[in-house]
């Protein structure tokens, strides 16, 4: 069994128990994600079973569309509205138009920090390892960049906008920058990931619809813009031991023998240099 599909996550569940019940529904421990989302968050996840596992790192390149909100007033060691209450206090009345200018700061590359709640590895083991046992920790940075941002509302202190980020963007660390700047207390109220590369939140079905076989199943052409091209006899052997092979093409390639797809190869300037499925 080697498919893709879209999930569209509910709240109060980690990444991790989407694809433990997935799983479970379809009978499989070969299964992954392709990008965490927080408990707290809902959305779009891409879920890859079988062999297809091995594109997690193709797909997790994509940008990510999320639509946030902020709640005014309130800082948190999480960075979001789960978190313990660090600080509070009466937020000032913000006039849309310094919103809307810091909002758009954020448009490019900046450099973000990691937040301590995050399973990100350091000196082997994960920050959130760190918070929990109350260890210091020197948190990283990291380059990322907002591709785009835009303001949605502002009322009764909660901010919405809509970003598309690179991987590796925090939103829950953008919240905090955009109050930073601000010079409010704040921190992320809810999170929705709407998209991801080409796949939208739309197209994405429940745990329950997925159990009910309600879902779309997702091939390798539909999860990758690719060449599909059917294997001849002389190419046969060097393709299914992974050699080095010459072709006129660009991009990934499937190989297939009528319906049975062989290997996946990616090509520049006409070399397949690496084989990535089967």
């Amino acid at each position: 069994m080697n498919l893709g599909i879209i999930v569209k996550k509910e709240k109060n569940y980690t990444s991790r128990d989407v694809v433990n019940k997935l799983g479970k529904i379809l009978k499989t421990k070969k299964i992954g994600h392709t990008g965490t989302l927080d408990p707290m968050a809902e959305g779009v996840l891409i879920c890859l079973v079988g062999k297809y596992t091995k594109l997690a790192s193709l797909i997790t390149t994509e940008d990510k569309e999320y639509i946030a909100n902020i709640k005014l007033g309130i800082e948190t060691d999480t960075l979001d509205i789960t978190g313990k209450i660090i600080e509070e206090e009466n937020p000032r009345l913000l006039e849309v138009s310094e919103i809307m200018e810091t909002l758009a700061n954020f448009k490019g590359d900046y450099l973000q920090t990691i937040p301590l709640f995050s399973a990100k590895h350091i000196g082997g083991k994960r920050l959130y390892e760190y918070a929990r046992n109350n260890e210091p920790v020197a948190l990283p940075q990291n380059w990322v960049k907002i591709k785009e941002i835009e303001f949605l509302s502002y009322q009764e202190n909660q901010i919405s906008f809509r970003a598309v980020v690179s991987k590796g963007t925090y939103i829950r660390s953008l919240v905090k920058d955009i109050c930073a700047k601000l010079e409010v207390k704040g921190c992320m109220a809810s999170l929705v990931r709407t998209r991801q590369g080409k796949f939208t939140i739309e197209n994405a079905s429940t745990l329950a619809e997925i159990e009910n076989n309600n879902y779309k199943v997702l091939k390798i052409d539909d999860l990758l813009d690719l060449t599909i091209l059917n294997i001849s006899d002389d190419l046969r052997k060097k393709v299914i031991n992974g050699n080095v092979i010459t072709l006129e093409a660009e991009g990934f390639v499937l190989f297939k023998d009528n319906a049975t797809e062989i290997a996946l190869y990616y090509f520049e300037e006409g070399i397949g240099h690496l084989k990535i499925l089967f």
